[in-house]
This record gives C-alpha cells, structure tokens and sequence, in this order.
C-alpha cells in the first residue's frame, strides 16, 4: 500500500465493491503527484518513520508533492503552496510581514516541527520562534512530505500539529536557468519576478560522486492599499459598519487639537478643509487620515536563497554528503505616517507664539474662542509619508551527513549547525518624538499643513531613518544517529528495529536598541532577552508485519530538557490490509510542548512594549458602549475622544518565567481504498486534545468582559492605561478534529489526451478553545471566536469548517493543463459592531489556470493565470482589518498572469 491516499496504482480488476461511493470517487483526489506510477521496491525512510521500507507500505497520513505539481498548479512561492494546502491555516502572503510560516490544523505555527531533508532549522529569532520558509530554496526542493499527524515520537515533542519536510534534490547533472514573472491585471504594484540558475556535475551511480549548486532570487513589489482603494472605501467600510466617519479628533494633517478648558476636537479648516490625498472628514467638523493612502495591501518582499551540495559514494553501501543554505530576505513594512505624541507625559502642543498658531502669521485660519490658549494637537506628519521599517533576514544552514549499512544495519548520522540573524531599520519616514515636540514649540514645525522650507529641513536633522533598531540572532547546533534493522521474519514480512539518539542546543538572543526609546512613534522601549536550551534524546521504533495484511507499529522518545526536565512520549500505529482494494490505519499519540526560548527566556519590560492590533474603547475613560464594539462609549469628562475612544491602546507583551510545558494527545482513524481501477480515496479522521496551551489572551476578550478582566488592565495614577497585559501564558486547552477528505480518478484514455480529477480537502468537526482552566469550552468553526494558540500575529486563526483544492487536469503529448479550485466555507464574521450590521462572510473560491508545453528542445514553457474569475477577497466588519478584507485568508492582487520558462542545457 502506498504511504498517502493513492493506495494502488497496481493494476486491478474492477470491483463491484462501495459501489455506492464510487460515483462520488470522481470528484474527489489526494496528493497522487507525489507518487510515481509505477511500484518501486526501493527501501526509502518515509517522513514520519525512522525504518526504511518500501515506500507504499507505510500506515501513516502523508501528503507529498514534487516540485513540477506545484509549477503546474502556478504556485510561484512556498507561501503559495502553504495557503493551498487543506490542513494549514497559514497567513496569506499580504500578512506574511515576518516572512512565511506553517500552521498545519490551526493549532499554531509553534506546533508544526518543519525540517529541512529531515532535519530542523535554526527558528527566526522573534517572539514566533518559527522557521521561516522563505530562506528555503525553492529551486532546490525535489518534493515536500506533510505528515498530517502527530510526530513527537520520532522527531520531538514539540511536533504537535505535524510535520513539513522540505526534501532537497538527491543529484542534479547539468545547467538549467528559469526565469518567471507574475503581473498582476490591474495597475499597481504586486507584481514578481523570478530568476534561478542551478548546475551541477557528476553523477552517484556512474562517477560515484555529484555536486550541484542552485541559486534563486525572488522578489515582490509592494501593493499600496490605494491601488485597490475599492476594497476598502469609505462606503465599503460603512456598509460593514465601520465607517471611516466614526473617528474624531484623531491623527491627521491639518492636525486636530483641544485646548485646557475644552476636550471636543476641532480643526482650523473644518471637516471642508480636510487636506487631500492625506485626510478626509470626520465628525463634528474634524479631519481623520486617510488609511487608503498610506496602507500596505502586500509587503514589499526580496529573497535571494542559495543552495550547493556535494555526495561522495565511499561504496556502495556508503553515502557522505554535506550541504550548505544560505536565505536572505528584506521586507518592507509601512504603517501611517509618524504621528506626533507625548513624551515623559509632555503632550505635542503649539503656543499663541507660533506663526502656525491659528489666526498667526502663517496663513492658518483663525478659530473663534481660543484666546492665545496652548493647543495640543493629534498631528501626523504628512511630510514625511508612510513609515517603512525594513526588516533583513539571513538564514544560514550547514549540514554533513553519513548514510549506509554496517554490519546488516541501516544508519545515518548527521551534523547540523545553523544560524539565524534577523535586523530590523527605520527605513523611512521616522524622527525622533523629542524633536516633534521642539519643533512645535519653538515654531518650526507647521501642524495644520505642509512644512516650508525651514519645516523640512527641521524634519531632516531630526530624521532618524537608515538606523537600525532592533537585532536578533538564534542558533540550532545538532548531531543525530539513527540505526534499523530486520531483526527476524513474521508472516507478514521482517520485524525491523530503529534505535536512535538526537543531541542538539538552542541558542537565542533578541535586543532593542537603545534609538526606540527616542522615536515615540515606535512605541517600544529598549529590552534585551537572551536564553538557550539543551534537548538530549533517545529513541526507538519497532515495526512488526504480524500477517500479509495487519501491520503495527510502536515508537517512543524520551527527551531531557535542561530547563524543564524529562518527557517520554509513546506513538503506536496500525495498518491493516484485507484486500488490495482497503486498507485501515491508526494511529495514537501523546506530545509535550516547553515554552519557546521567548516565552520563557524573552525581554520583559515594567510597561507597554507596543499597541493593540485593534481599535477598542477604555472601559473606565470611555465608558457606555456595547462591549467590545469601539466606538460606541462616550469620553467621561476631562478626556478626549481621540484619545480614549476608538484608539490604539498600550498593551505589554513579553516572556514569562512562569509558564509550564503544554501537553498533548492526539489520535487518527482512517482508511483508504480503490473502488474500481485508476479511482482512490481516502478518509482518515484526526482528533487533538491539549492542556495548558501557551498563547496570548486574544485582544477581544478584555473588552466583551472588562470588569472580568480588570486586573489586566493596568493604570497610571491620573487613571489612564499604563498598559494592558497581553503577555504569554498558560491559558485552557484545546479539543480539534477533522476528516481529511482526499481522492483520485484517471479517466479512460482518450483521442484528446488524458483528463484526471484530484481533490483533498479537511471537514472539520471540532475546534474548541478554553480561555482557562476549568472555563467552558467555546468552538471556533466558521466564526472568529475566541481562539489563541499562539503568538503569530495579531491576526486570529480562522477555520473554516469545509476548505478543499480541487484540480483537473489534462495531458496529452508535449502539454499538460492544470485547472485549480480553493475553496474555503462560509464563515461568521466577528461582528464587534453595531447589530445591524452583524452578517456572514460567504464561501471563497479561488481558480487558477496553468498550462505546459514541452515539445520544444530543452525548453519548457508554463502559461497562467492565477485568479481567473478575479475574485475579491472576502468582506469583514472585524477591525483587526485596517482594510475591510480578509487579508489573512485571501490575497488582493486579483487576477494576475504567470509566464515560466526553463532552458536546461
């Protein structure tokens, strides 16, 4: 039997058995590219087991996909192929602001083990402590293995949710170059470019040796949000509820202001003098900026990845390779323009003195009532346009290998050594919040328009743009040795034995420099966070062939951590074969997580390290409101709206000393079969139970139940929000299940060539959060609910009950055609808005169509385009989105061309 859902590609007389499912075998497929057509008996390592076999033999749910399925279904990134695969829950590329992560089942980007040819990574050195899939070379990559089930037994105990293995050409002979574009139909930016080379010499069979060497460089252009400015208009926005009018008072250019005898917002030119492209009008005659201007709709986004290895066949039972990766990325980040604010309490105000001063020399118009008062003002600084951080990473990954056979047993040993350094720069558009206020004081600087020539330069010499502000640096250094054998024969085969033991350390180190604490706009301070761990662990598996049919499996580990002690975690697996047309498999794990070296080891700061992601009122100073609904309270007296009404609010993020190990279990139930020749499917149901998951309290929960959740919010003395604490801790558990749904039919040959109908998909049945122990469970399916299992992003995991790819494909001669379908069920959106607003998010379906023609010598063309209906993403009234879609799940660009061509010498 084969090791994912195509069980038998062996050919078989039809069947009259389930002929009540084979009607419905049409429409369905698995990952069938990723298996060859015809039966080799060549023993392989199968992700997900340490034994060698043949690679049909395996019982656990595997997915795997060569590189070309992927070109032909037009995916241009590993994000690409992340965001279609049916078991992830990953963030679409336009979120993708720390580079491209992996969450298989939702469960959280830290709970999915990803692994290079077997082996892990070195983690970005951030709060996420992921491995960042864009420093992988895409050009390297032969296929990727998903093992849509629990691993802890064989690869550690942090693989929870599954494991992705990135598998690396074995070889490569010769010189090819690629070059590739996507462009997007409509005008802006979003557009990608490709261009790889990889050569390489010798070859293991013949030569007894090869070497090759790939580099890729990628590259993205940013989308502004302007360029789809239709996706989120004014009217879009207040037809979802969260109409831009709601805000007063807020940061904009011409600047509102109050003064110390009235708290209402006003503005010099009125809601009619609102300074285009900049801000438009908000309430009550004041300005609001114009998020459309200056939002991201997709990162900027530059990769360069280089891959070379080198194999040396000692015999013909020895293998000694050694490999080395190196991944550079730089992504631009944009948020509104920096924004005038206080600083050690002294709020950005402007005196009767100023010639910017309404009614002064400077041309502002006059304001009735001020009486030379002192304004403070809500001012962002137009001038200086977005502002851009530019983040760099470089991933660098070194690994010698040893494979062979001594003394009947099959081994491989190995060292891995790899670094990860991640810098991050105010690229553009960033002063220090010092100098805003002097020069606001003393006159330089014009809050209700555009800088003169003194304005600008004063803008310069306080221009903190090209520093760097934050450096981080995570190391993975490990050896590993792993040995099997048969050790006697059952009836059903040999009884194999692999024993193994796996060394490594992990290092982190993560600094904000001491320039945050002078850029106000920032809204960080200065911290430093540096830990390392020591993971010892022993293994074994034993795979026992107890008949012709029934097959088990039995695997455990036992890890030591240095900082959190020993964990032993068993796995146990069946698969059971009655006829060649069925087959049964299960199996049964348990998993244990330590809290990542941030969580436990990261900066800890007395007070705000950031802002929420959201919009929200404060329950003490802006109190009235529907719970959880911003912009409903109303400023008690003394306060101004702007400032607590429908804003930002200082949260704390950080480690924590005190979180404890999550702990796991889980357990699979699924069969596969081939009702009638060239037809599979397979349905294997998954279930995942966890207890006190490491996460953070998602931000809407402190406002639906403030006076629950008031010790959380802390105050400063005048009663303002010091903070709100939003750090890592040990919350509740989780309970998630789902049937993976996947089949394959081949359709008779015809005269037009031959048609195949693919399709995999994930029902889910449960996906239950508890916020803490002993709390009820809420389920997530189809809503936003109240779901954290991590600290990705701000963005909350969104799972859908029904998401499936469906392919059609068509080859005949030198083409090969590819129709794709993503499909993603109806969702309830969150609804933190007024209630005649409350509504459903509809299903999203994605088609993208690519074509092949080979019959060129040497050249291999590929046509597409991705989008072909040019579906919008998805509406949503929740603003966690600053632009009324939702970005996490769906991408922007709409329809997009993709021409490929590769030239192999």
């Amino acid at each position: 039997m084969k090791s994912q859902q195509s069980v038998m590609n062996r050919s078989a007389q039809p069947r009259l058995l389930l002929s009540a499912i084979s009607l419905a075998v049409m429409a369905l497929t698995n990952q069938a590219s990723a298996q060859s057509d015809d039966a080799n008996m060549t023993r392989v390592e199968v992700t997900g087991s340490s034994i060698k076999r043949v690679a049909n033999e395996a019982s656990l749910p595997v997915t795997s996909v060569k590189a070309e399925d992927m070109v032909k279904q037009g995916m241009t990134t590993l994000a690409d192929f992340m965001m279609a695969l049916p078991q992830s829950a990953s963030l679409a590329p336009s979120n993708a602001g720390s580079g491209t992560n992996i969450n298989l089942r939702g469960l959280g980007v830290n709970r999915t083990l990803v692994l290079l040819n077997g082996r892990r990574l070195a983690n970005e050195a951030i709060a996420d402590g992921y491995a960042n899939l864009d420093v992988i070379p895409m050009s390297a990559i032969a296929r990727v293995e998903v093992l849509r089930d629990g691993a802890s037994s064989i690869y550690g105990s942090d693989a929870i949710g599954g494991v992705v293995n990135f598998i690396t050409k074995t070889q490569f002979e010769g010189l090819q170059l690629t070059a590739q574009a996507v462009q997007p139909e409509k005008k802006g930016g979003g557009d990608e470019q490709r261009l790889t080379a990889t050569w390489g010499k010798g070859n293991l069979q013949t030569d007894g040796w090869n070497v090759y060497a790939t580099v890729d460089a990628h590259q993205r252009t940013r989308l502004n949000a302007s360029d789809r400015a239709y996706l989120s208009s004014a009217e879009k926005l207040t037809e979802l509820g969260r109409a831009p009018s709601l805000g007063t008072g807020g940061n904009a250019t011409p600047a509102n202001f109050t003064t110390p005898t009235n708290k209402t917002a006003q503005n010099p030119y009125g809601r009619t003098g609102c300074l285009a492209p900049y801000s438009i009008a908000g309430q009550n005659g004041t300005c609001v900026i114009d998020n459309n201007e200056y939002g991201t709709a997709l990162y900027a986004n530059q990769q360069v990845t280089f891959y070379a290895r080198g194999s040396l066949k000692l015999s013909e039972d020895h293998i000694v390779s050694i490999d080395y990766s190196r991944g550079e990325e730089f992504i631009k980040a944009t948020r509104n323009p920096t924004n005038a604010l206080a600083v050690k309490g002294v709020a950005p105000t402007i005196s009767s003195t100023s010639k910017w001063y309404p009614g002064g020399s400077g041309g502002v118009p006059a304001v009735a009532g001020l009486n030379n008062a002192p304004l403070t003002v809500t001012w962002a600084v137009a001038d200086l346009g977005a502002a851009t951080t530019k983040d760099v990473q470089l991933n660098q990954r070194i690994a010698v290998t040893d494979e062979g056979i001594i003394g009947g047993w099959d081994y491989k040993a190995g060292l891995v050594v790899g670094i990860s350094e991640r810098d991050n720069y105010y690229y553009s558009g960033y002063v220090t919040g010092q100098g805003l206020i002097d020069g606001l004081k003393n006159g330089k600087l014009n809050p209700f328009g555009l800088q003169d020539t003194d304005g600008k330069a004063y803008l310069a010499s306080i221009s903190v743009d090209g520093a760097k502000n934050r450096t981080s640096k995570s190391t993975f250094t490990g050896v590993d040795f792993t040995a099997s054998k048969a050790l006697m024969e059952l009836p059903g085969g040999s009884l194999a034995l692999a024993v193994g033991a796996d060394l490594h350390r992990d290092t982190t180190e993560d600094t904000k420099l001491a320039i945050v604490s002078d850029v106000t706009y920032a809204n960080t301070s200065p911290s430093h966070g540096e830990g390392q761990r020591n993971v010892a662990a022993l293994f074994a598996e034993i795979n026992a062939p107890i008949t012709k049919t029934l097959e088990l499996n039995g695997a455990v580990r036992a890890d030591h951590f240095n900082d959190f002690g020993t964990t032993v975690n068993p796995k146990l697996s069946f698969r059971w074969e009655p006829m060649k047309q069925l087959m049964f498999r299960g199996s049964a794990n348990t998993g244990f997580r330590a809290p990542t070296l941030f969580d436990a080891y990261g900066y800890r700061l007395p007070g705000a390290t950031g802002l929420t992601a959201a919009k929200w009122d404060d329950p003490v100073l802006c109190p009235g409101g529907t719970p959880g609904v911003a912009g409903t309270g109303k400023p008690i007296a003394g306060q101004v709206a702007a400032n607590v009404c429908n804003v930002q609010l200082p949260k704390q993020t950080g480690s924590n000393a005190g979180l404890r190990p999550e702990k796991s279990k889980g357990f699979t139930l699924g069969v596969v079969m081939e009702p009638f020749k060239d037809a599979t499917l397979s349905l294997d149901y998954w279930n995942i139970r966890m207890t006190d998951m490491l996460a953070n309290l998602p931000e809407q929960v402190y406002f639906l139940d403030p006076a629950k959740y008031a010790a959380y919010f802390v105050r400063n003395t005048d009663g303002t929000i010091n903070y709100i604490n939003n750090t890592t801790m040990n919350l509740g558990g989780q309970k998630a299940g789902g049937i993976d749904v996947s089949g394959s039919y081949t359709f008779p040959k015809t005269s037009f060539g031959t048609f195949r109908v693919n399709l995999d998909g994930t029902y889910l049945t449960q996906f239950d959060n508890q916020l803490f122990d002993g709390s009820p469970f809420v389920s997530n399916i189809g809503q936003f609910g109240l779901a954290s299992n991590g600290t990705t992003s701000s963005f909350p995991i969104i799972t859908y009950r029904w998401k499936h790819t469906l392919r059609l494909n068509w080859a005949s001669g030198n083409w090969n055609s590819t129709l794709t379908q993503n499909y993603n069920s109806k969702y309830t959106d969150q609804n933190l808005v007024a209630k005649q607003y409350w509504r459903d998010i509809n299903s999203y379906k994605l088609w993208n169509l690519t074509t092949t023609y080979s019959g060129f010598k040497n050249i291999q063309i590929t046509a597409g385009i991705t989008n072909l209906f040019n579906a919008e993403p998805p509406a949503t009234n929740s603003s966690l989105y600053s632009f009324g879609y939702l970005s996490s799940a769906a991408s922007p660009i709409g329809r997009a061309y993709n021409v490929r061509a590769t030239y192999t010498f």
